[in-house]
């Protein structure tokens, strides 16, 4: 959940590479929304193992007043969209390529589900894959932009496991 010792500047400071864009600072994707990420590092298969639910996740709330997108960790856009195939076409993919972000918001593990408020807080966050612990960011997320939340688990969810480490 929110961690009060994350430094916001950094987090807003901290550089972006979108797939099919110029390099930006988090900032940028704040302007009118937060911002609702699910990191997954592409050189596991933990992170490959969750696409789908990850898909299915930030396509629930693309129409609520969230920025949604795939945070692709340790790789340059190249590599993100090369990891995520044809889902980088229909959710903005961020490449963090020194997991500048990751690192600033604290995420220890990945796959991670996180929500960034406009000031650079953390509203919540996830890590690894458990639906009992995603369940309450999607919640958190679904109260602050009066939208519904996804529901934990769907068939087709892989079971629980705990991630792996966010720092390669």
């Amino acid at each position: 959940m929110p961690e009060s010792n994350l430094d916001q500047t950094k987090i807003l400071q901290t550089e972006l590479h979108p797939v099919g864009s110029q390099a930006r600072p988090v900032s940028d994707f704040l302007t009118t929304f937060p911002l609702a990420i699910v990191a997954l590092d592409p050189f596991t298969h933990e992170s490959s193992w969750l696409l789908d639910t990850a898909r299915r996740v930030l396509t629930n709330f693309q129409g609520a007043d969230v920025r949604v997108a795939y945070l692709v960790a340790g790789t340059n856009a190249d590599g993100a969209a090369q990891f995520l195939g044809p889902l980088a076409d229909e959710v903005l993919t961020l490449a963090d390529p020194d997991r500048s972000l990751v690192s600033a918001l604290g995420l220890e593990i990945l796959p991670a589900f996180a929500v960034i408020r406009q000031d650079g807080s953390l509203l919540a966050s996830a890590q690894g894959w458990d639906p009992e612990t995603w369940r309450p960011v999607a919640e958190s997320l679904a109260e602050l932009t009066a939208w519904s939340r996804p529901e934990f688990p769907v068939a087709g969810d892989p079971s629980p496991y705990a991630g792996t480490a966010a720092q390669g």
